[in-house]
């Protein structure tokens, strides 16, 4: 009889983790996680979630493509007001970039032209992925890839330049919640496996975001001209990847954010637009 009220006790606290353990994550922890795996800024306690969601995290993807924004911008003006000359100081500010994020896409993009430019087949294709080192279809699409950031950014004025870079970087963030969607991943494991697939509404809210930023920078026609040829661009890319691996990885997803990019700072150019 005295160990009876121990075990009211223990059937009272299990309730309560298991609740604790169920707790939906809110908006404050899908930040948190996003900065995690986006970012090298560091989150103070982690996320308050048991077993946090990068799929349900996902619509906040271009929020914290907002904060890298800003800081690119920030590298670039503070550059330019010192005297730098533009071409270095848009350097600066692509580097600023990934060496906050620890470089991810770029890893990504190097790791994809490798598997799909060696792979003779799937199995090829994704063991070339894996392998931590690079080789020289990887070394090449990273060298064109920060050189056409580089030619484009650089054709536009001060100004221009500072905005078309901002609205890439938010923009190209923003789509990967519709390709973790809608993409269905090449294998059983790996990162983009255990990510998920995001419902609905969170890449819905990811896409939303997305516009109003294109849409407040380069206005209603340009924006539509930007969204129309990285529609083009990506889903090209993803329809050669399907056929070759079948899906998408986390390398994929890095390679899409990349061209993302590059195509909307390439389109921001082209139109005159910022």
């Amino acid at each position: 009889m005295a160990d009876q009220p121990d075990t009211a006790k223990n059937s009272s606290e299990e309730p309560a983790a298991e609740q604790e353990q169920e707790r939906r994550q809110d908006w404050m922890d899908d930040l948190q996680i996003c900065l995690s795996f986006l970012t090298r800024i560091p989150v103070p306690g982690g996320p308050a979630v048991n077993n946090p969601s990068l799929a349900e995290a996902s619509r906040f993807f271009p929020v914290v493509g907002i904060l890298l924004g800003a800081i690119a911008v920030f590298v670039l003006v503070g550059a330019q007001t010192l005297g730098i000359p533009q071409s270095a100081a848009i350097l600066l500010a692509l580097l600023s970039i990934t060496l906050i994020s620890g470089g991810l896409h770029e890893d990504g993009l190097a790791d994809t032209a490798d598997g799909l430019g060696g792979g003779f087949d799937k199995e090829r294709s994704l063991e070339i992925m894996l392998d931590s080192r690079i080789g020289s279809f990887g070394v090449l699409a990273l060298i064109f890839c920060v050189g056409l950031k580089w030619a484009g950014l650089g054709s536009l004025p001060e100004h221009g330049a500072a905005l078309a870079l901002f609205g890439a970087i938010v923009a190209s963030r923003g789509v990967l919640p519709i390709f973790m969607r809608y993409v269905p991943p090449a294998k059983e494991d790996g990162l983009s496996a255990g990510a998920g697939q995001p419902e609905f509404d969170r890449a819905i809210v990811s896409a939303g975001i997305t516009l109003i930023v294109l849409f407040f920078i380069s206005g209603f026609w340009a924006s539509l001209l930007i969204i129309a040829a990285t529609a083009v661009v990506t889903g090209l890319f993803i329809w050669r990847v399907r056929r070759k691996i079948g899906g998408q990885t986390g390398d994929i997803l890095g390679a899409v954010q990349q061209i993302s990019e590059v195509t909307i700072i390439l389109m921001a150019a082209a139109a005159g637009a910022v």
